[in-house]
């Protein structure tokens, strides 16, 4: 008799335990999922210079689509869309190696393809951070923000380029 009773109580527990695991599981994968949602909102906090082309840089790249890809990305980016990010690798490979390639003359330069370059570098890390399940929202915010950083940075090379380059100096 103390056999049987042993037996049942020791099935209970397993059947309560098996079942307390499993909703707890579930819990915690929502409560990651949420966590890492960003907003507009939260992605408006953020605190930095942003640089936009000025229009005589506008008039030099308006025919480089693959700037205008990668405008819309950060676009994307600024309201909280990851989606471009989500297994687009190769995309992404394609994008900057037809950037590179395309560059006007204008705004080529050494400068300019260091801008490319870490801009590159800090797309790649967005994206592997937007794809991992463990990422936190501040982590994933900051990293939107150095994202965002680099490529207004990249504008203000393009402008500068454009600038040095509209200067006229007189030699005596």
């Amino acid at each position: 008799m103390p056999f049987k009773f042993l037996a049942v109580v020791c099935m209970l527990t397993i059947i309560f335990s098996c079942k307390q695991n499993k909703e707890e599981s579930l819990t915690e994968n929502i409560d990651v999922k949420a966590s890492q949602d960003i907003t507009e909102k939260d992605l408006s906090k953020l605190n930095f210079t942003e640089f936009v082309l000025d229009t005589k840089t506008e008039n030099i790249v308006k025919d480089w689509q693959e700037y205008y890809q990668l405008q819309d990305a950060v676009i994307s980016a600024k309201k909280g869309d990851l989606s471009f990010f989500k297994d687009n690798k190769e995309g992404i490979k394609t994008i900057f190696r037809e950037l590179v390639l395309n560059i006007p003359d204008s705004v080529n330069s050494d400068a300019t393809l260091a801008r490319i370059l870490a801009l590159e570098t800090k797309l790649y890390k967005l994206e592997s951070l937007s794809n991992l399940p463990t990422t936190s929202k501040q982590e994933l915010t900051n990293t939107i923000k150095e994202f965002l950083e680099s490529f207004s940075n990249f504008n203000f090379q393009m402008n500068k380029k454009t600038e040095k380059d509209s200067r006229i100096i007189e030699k005596p």
